[in-house]
C-alpha cells in the first residue's frame, strides 16, 4: 500500500486483543493457564496477560457485562480467537476442566471446537493451525 504524501507513516505493532468481562481475574487465570501467559499487569478492573514482550491478552471489566448468546443471536459474539492444539479432544477435556463449555451447536467438529470461556465468549481450538 503506498501513501500519496512524502511523510512517513507512523510505525504501528499489534499489541492485544482484550476482553469485556465482568471478572477480569478469573477470565484472565483461564486463559493464563490455556495459553501460558504470566500477568503483566493487574489493576481492580483491568488485567493484561503477555510473555517476553509478545503480543497479549486483556480484560476489562464492563459493569453491565452481558455474556455472548452463541449460536442464538440475541447478544451476538462480537469476536473470538482461534487456538491451535495437537489433539482436539485432549484439549477440549484439559479446557472444561479449567471452566470452559462447550455449546451445543458444533458447526465442523472434526476440524475444531467451539467452546465458550468462563465469561460465555466462544473461542475455537483446532488442529489446522
Amino acid at each position: 500500500m503506498s501513501t500519496e504524501n512524502n511523510t512517513s507513516a507512523p510505525a504501528f505493532r499489534y499489541v492485544a486483543v482484550t476482553f469485556d468481562c465482568s471478572d477480569p481475574d478469573g477470565l484472565a487465570r483461564f486463559y493464563g493457564e490455556m495459553l501460558g501467559l504470566p500477568v503483566a499487569y493487574s489493576s481492580d478492573d483491568f488485567v493484561f496477560l503477555a510473555k517476553d514482550g509478545t503480543p497479549g491478552l486483556g480484560f476489562h471489566r464492563l459493569a453491565d457485562y452481558r455474556r455472548p448468546t452463541w449460536p442464538d443471536p440475541a447478544q451476538e459474539k462480537q469476536a473470538h480467537i482461534e487456538v491451535g492444539v495437537d489433539d482436539l479432544d485432549s484439549a477440549e477435556s484439559h479446557l472444561l476442566s479449567l471452566g470452559a463449555t462447550k455449546p451445543g451447536h458444533q458447526p465442523n467438529p472434526d476440524r475444531w471446537r467451539v467452546l465458550l470461556d468462563p465469561a460465555g465468549h466462544p473461542f475455537c481450538i483446532t488442529t489446522l493451525v
